[in-house]
């Protein structure tokens, strides 16, 4: 098998930028198949964009942790047999993707009391990883930074680029129950987190980039 990344991270930190670094570094040294999650247009994307778009209610705890959990790993299943199968079995590929089953757990995670984290991160990889048979990164990269910096971002993007937010983009104290999720989950999972914003201002992508290929020994 080839090697599966996935890079991570709340919004508006980084993740695309990064990850179009990545695959062009590695393109240097043979295949690559990006992709990326949740696949906004697609028919298995529908419920994740119905709940992302408030159609089930514009608080983000209006669908519990599981239920939410269950449309992004549909899409997930759907684009992995219909897809990207072959390119994970070609030994000579490196699939490369930006947000995989690793953003439910924290995303999703953050909306359990504390007490239950570790319960629902063995369900989720269990849930995906070995009932629905979807593949295991090989390694995780957390682009890691203060959410409010990480929420600054996003309110410029849309502002630049006219794209609205979805319910989770709109909800500091969500994204702040995420980050701690987050951070919860590296430790607990063994990712490699990159601190993006060490004394609360961005380091340039050519530094965080750098930090990504050591932590990747590439």
């Amino acid at each position: 098998m080839g090697k599966f990344i996935v890079i991570e991270g709340l919004d508006g930190s980084g993740k695309t930028t990064q990850t179009a670094l990545l695959a062009d570094y590695l393109r240097k040294k043979g295949k690559v198949r990006e992709l990326s999650f949740p696949r906004y247009g697609e028919k298995s994307c529908s419920l994740v964009e119905m709940y992302l778009g408030g159609e089930l209610g514009n608080d983000p705890d209006d669908t519990n942790g599981y239920a939410a959990s269950c449309f992004f790993a549909a899409d997930r299943y759907v684009s992995y047999v219909s897809d990207w199968k072959r390119d994970y079995e070609d030994p000579d590929c490196t699939v490369l993707a930006t947000r995989y089953t690793t953003s439910n757990a924290y995303h999703q995670l953050s909306k359990l009391p504390e007490d239950k984290w570790d319960g629902f991160l063995g369900w989720i990889f269990d849930f995906e990883f070995t009932k629905l048979g979807l593949p295991r990164p090989d390694s995780v990269i957390l682009l890691s930074m203060d959410p409010s910096l990480s929420a600054g971002n996003v309110k410029s993007r849309s502002a630049e680029t006219g794209q609205k937010m979805d319910i989770h983009e709109k909800d500091a104290e969500y994204l702040l129950r995420s980050y701690k999720a987050a951070t919860f989950a590296a430790e607990k999972c063994g990712w490699n987190k990159i601190e993006c914003a060490p004394n609360g201002k961005m380091l340039e992508r050519s530094e965080i980039f750098n930090m990504i290929k050591t932590s990747l020994n590439i």
